[in-house]
């Protein structure tokens, strides 16, 4: 459960919760709450407060491992061996496709606890009256009906309806508006919201998903993230089946006309369509996203979900919202401007000293660390009074003594009163601007900038002195980053709800670009009916946005053919994040946000963003070479077995030994996951075709090989039929092993160093086949000296090979 809101809490040195205070003034005449009663029958009547989360039974989530395309594949093949009584194969097959699974199952469990610990770390209260008197409960047991107080520091618990008091309200976790509002009575403040400055008190008017709060979790319940990753091994599997069940019904036509057993031909042909099936790829892309979740677990980065991992190596659209993740989430100074005869210091002391830190109030402790940076504070001068900020006028005001030489420099001739008055606020509430001043508040405005005017004077604050513009700055981090995804082909698009100027001016200075359009003016309605957006390629920040619209903006992403990325941290940011390929929930994310991600960051900034996309491209290239190698072994085995049986009319290869080359080669060459590549330059796909086509060329090639030692063992060599069966045997365990470097590398398979483990691997599989062929373990034994020119024709043809390679793979535009 998620709850919607809380107290804010704070712990002692052991990490005990210290509960907030409760109220110390008494109800007001007539607020006298719920009585206990009330609470429980409305409690059972709405709910408690809290979005349930949609969490599987343990055992459907690993079942569920089980229920796909290749998963069924494999359980058909499963049945059929049981059927036909060869057991060892059936549990091969079983073991490697119940190893996925329990891997699958093993690092997203992980990724999720991990979740869960950040999601319990508070005990959640809030103050409610009950029964006449102010109480700490639950804020789950917060009903419709309540009337509970708010004060600085807390997050609202419910959508309440304020009856007393004031509050400035930071709802950048909810709307992405990075400046508090002031909310007074009548006002309506939404669950998630924090409190920043005042307290309040107001009546519960919704609890639960009835809320602001508890809708946009809804809409995170109804996202369903597009994932690629069944999709392309299905392809793949897909095009080997019609290759292999071309091959086996020729086989089949081929047996009575050859006069071949069927007891024999039957089982051989069915383990022909065993070995055209990856077994092993699922479990290697699933090994290869978990070391990958491993590494960017040491960089900062939890994943949640292991196919984002791969989604990430084709991502072509990051879009990041703006508030605490492309800015600071915190307001500073951006500009200042004095009017004669005053300076910037002039303008910075004075509106300091109509600042208190004590409030908390943004505003005012951005303005008060710029003076302190500029070292222009007062040092001496005395302030008599202080009013904080008041929504109705609209500025803050000071009243300060005269007697001071400072102020003598500042104003001449006046210091004859007893003491100034100085303001802060907005320009249009202190009623000393006009002409230039305008224009200036205008353009500062249309940059995106808070614009506050400071006046001073004896007389109620009569001279304009200047203008502080204000921003949420953005982070260090932020250019470089959108100009490094810009390099990897990545697109960043800014979604935010703040307004055209601030949203325009803030992706401008990171390098997003200039080109601003109001969400809300872009809607359309298909044929269907379905809501998306246009006008996507033609716009770089999309602002004013609600949730439904950064849900609409990946959606249509997702229907143009793009692969999209969604950063974020807020509850409004959340059916986006879930909605898209990769959902990357920042450091200071809501549990909300963190929960329907698939990638979490634990390091402030987005850096670990370009990591994840140069992580998942090297998994890519992995994944690729691995299914390369498999596509070159199933079309070379398929094609060499089923020709070479209707062209002899023998068996060159049992069905035993098909078996082992399962743990020889796909197995064995699951170290792949481990190997040391590089990363693309641009977004990577799956050209499932072009990588067909590249596989039935090398393999072609390959097979000329095969045929060459089959006859050579036969017609030269005179070896009788089980030890030609081990050498074919032999023969296919070197080339599967050599293919995984020749296709490793984009350029000469010597270019690069592989890693140790797929080395080492290689080097011990060929060391055990070559122990079983010498000495007759599962096969006739064959001569070690046969087998050791074996080794060396296999590599000076793959080395003669790699020359050929290098035309094909640019010829087919393979990187």
């Amino acid at each position: 459960m998620t709850l919607l809101g809380c107290t804010v809490l704070t712990t002692d040195d052991s990490g005990e919760l210290l509960m907030s205070s409760l109220p110390s003034s008494t109800p007001s005449p007539g607020a006298t709450g719920l009585t206990s009663s009330e609470a429980a029958l409305r409690l059972k009547q709405y709910g408690p407060n809290a979005v349930p989360e949609q969490k599987p039974h343990p055992w459907l989530a690993f079942l569920s491992k089980f229920w796909a395309p290749v998963p069924w594949m494999l359980e058909v093949t499963i049945f059929l061996e049981l059927l036909l009584g060869r057991t060892m194969e059936a549990g091969v097959i079983g073991a490697l496709l119940i190893f996925n699974a329990i891997l699958s199952f093993a690092q997203e469990g992980r990724a999720e606890k991990a979740l869960d610990l950040l999601r319990n770390r508070l005990t959640i209260q809030a103050r409610a009256l009950r029964d006449g008197s102010w109480t700490l409960v639950a804020a789950s047991e917060l009903v419709p009906g309540d009337l509970i107080h708010i004060r600085m520091g807390d997050l609202v618990p419910a959508d309440i309806n304020l009856t007393e008091g004031q509050v400035s309200l930071d709802q950048s976790a909810l709307t992405g508006e990075s400046v508090p509002i002031e909310c007074s009575p009548g006002d309506t403040v939404h669950s998630g919201g924090m409190v920043k400055r005042g307290e309040a008190t107001g009546e519960v008017t919704a609890t639960g998903k009835r809320t602001y709060f508890g809708k946009t979790a809804e809409l995170v319940s109804t996202a369903k993230t597009v994932s690629h990753l069944q999709n392309t091994i299905f392809r793949i599997v897909k095009y080997m089946l019609i290759l292999d069940v071309t091959l086996v019904a020729a086989l089949l036509i081929y047996t009575p006309l050859a006069g071949l057993p069927w007891t024999d031909t039957l089982p051989f042909a069915l383990i022909l369509l065993v070995a055209s099936i990856p077994v092993a790829l699922p479990a290697t892309f699933t090994l290869a996203t978990a070391l990958g979740a491993f590494e960017l677990a040491k960089a900062g980065v939890l994943v949640t979900r292991l196919s984002a991992i791969e989604e990430a190596a084709a991502m072509d659209v990051l879009c990041v919202d703006k508030t605490g993740t492309i800015t600071e989430n915190r307001l500073a100074v951006a500009t200042v401007q004095a009017y004669t005869p005053y300076n910037e210091s002039d303008v910075l002391r004075l509106a300091a000293t109509a600042c208190d830190d004590a409030t908390q109030d943004p505003i005012d402790l951005a303005i008060l660390a710029e003076a302190k940076k500029r070292n222009v504070l007062f040092s001496s001068v005395k302030r008599l009074r202080f009013v904080p900020f008041d929504p109705a006028n609209k500025y803050s005001e000071a009243l300060i003594s005269a007697q001071d030489k400072t102020l003598h420099d500042l104003f001449q001739g006046e210091t004859a009163t007893e003491y100034f008055h100085v303001k802060k606020g907005a320009p249009q509430a202190l009623g000393t601007l006009a002409g230039d001043s305008m224009a200036d508040v205008e353009r500062l405005s249309k940059s995106g900038y808070r614009v506050l005017a400071v006046a001073a004077g004896p007389d109620k604050a009569s001279h304009n002195i200047g203008l502080v513009a204000l921003q949420d700055p953005p982070r260090p981090d932020s250019a470089t980053m959108v100009q490094r995804l810009r390099e990897l082909g990545v697109r960043v698009l800014m979604i935010t709800g703040d307004g055209l100027a601030t949203a325009r001016a803030v992706a401008s200075q990171v390098g997003i670009g200039e080109r601003a359009c109001a969400a809300q003016s872009l809607h359309r309605d298909d044929v269907g009916g379905n809501s998306h957006i246009d006008g996507i390629a033609d716009c770089d920040v999309f602002a004013g946005v609600y949730p439904e619209d950064k849900f609409r903006v990946v959606q249509t992403l997702q229907r143009t053919d793009h692969v999209s990325g969604m950063t974020g941290d807020g509850v409004n940011d959340a059916p986006a994040l879930k909605q898209a390929e990769m959902g990357i929930a920042v450091a200071n994310a809501t549990d909300v946000a963190k929960a329907a991600a698939s990638l979490v960051l634990t390091n402030a900034g987005l850096t670990e963003v370009v990591t994840a996309v140069e992580t998942s491209r090297r998994i890519y290239q992995r994944m690729l070479t691995y299914t390369l190698n498999k596509i070159i072994k199933t079309v070379e085995i398929a094609v060499f077995l089923s020709i070479g049986v209707m062209a002899t009319g023998t068996f060159i290869i049992t069905p035993l030994l098909i078996v082992l080359l399962l743990f020889t080669n796909d197995f064995v060459t699951m170290s792949i996951a481990t190997d040391r590549v590089g990363f693309s330059p641009q977004p990577d796909r799956w050209h499932i075709r072009t990588l067909m086509l590249t596989g039935i060329i090398l393999a072609a090639l390959v097979l000329v090989l095969s045929f060459s030692v089959f006859f050579v063992g036969r017609d030269w060599l005179h070896l009788p039929l089980p030890q030609l069966q081990t050498l074919i045997f032999v023969m296919l365990v070197l080339t599967g092993q050599g293919n995984v470097y020749l296709v490793r590398e984009r350029g000469h398979l010597w270019k690069s160093r592989p890693s140790r483990w797929l080395m080492l691997s290689s080097v011990l599989d060929i060391i055990v086949v070559g122990c079983f062929a010498t000495q007759g373990i599962l096969m006739a034994p064959i001569n070690p000296v046969l087998l050791l020119a074996l080794l060396g024709v296999v590599l000076v043809y793959l080395v003669l090979l790699d020359f050929a390679k290098l035309r094909i793979f640019r010829w087919v535009a393979l990187r």
